[in-house]
């Protein structure tokens, strides 16, 4: 019987997959990004963008040294999303994404102010 693969891992093959201009079948979480799957530095950082994006966190550079499988990628992001114990922590960034939380940070004027702008 085979485990059901995590959303998080069929977000991360595909994504891959796109990239590489590949079959997601061909992709498996043992395979090294730079040696088996031929990514540079430039298919890598767009990776992390992308996963940045698809799952709404943020993730240091400094983290990137980590990353080396496909199976890596995963459980990092796996991680982030959830933390051990099974309590989903909640996130910096508003359900609309990065731009809503950019929005509601701009200072409003305070009731019957009239804008600086009109």
């Amino acid at each position: 019987m085979t485990v059901p693969e995590s959303t998080v891992a069929t977000q991360v093959r595909a994504a891959l997959a796109r990239r590489l201009k590949r079959d997601e079948s061909r992709i498996h979480p043992r395979d090294d990004l730079r040696e088996d799957l031929g990514l540079d530095s430039l298919d890598l950082i767009e990776l992390v963008f992308k996963m940045e994006e698809a799952f709404h966190i943020d993730i240091p550079n400094a983290d990137l040294a980590g990353l080396r499988t496909v199976g890596d990628a995963i459980t990092y992001v796996e991680g982030r999303l959830e933390p051990p114990g099974g309590a989903r922590r909640a996130s910096k960034v508003t359900a609309g994404g990065p731009r809503t939380a950019a929005r509601s940070a701009v200072k409003r004027p305070a009731a019957g102010r009239k804008s600086p702008r009109t």
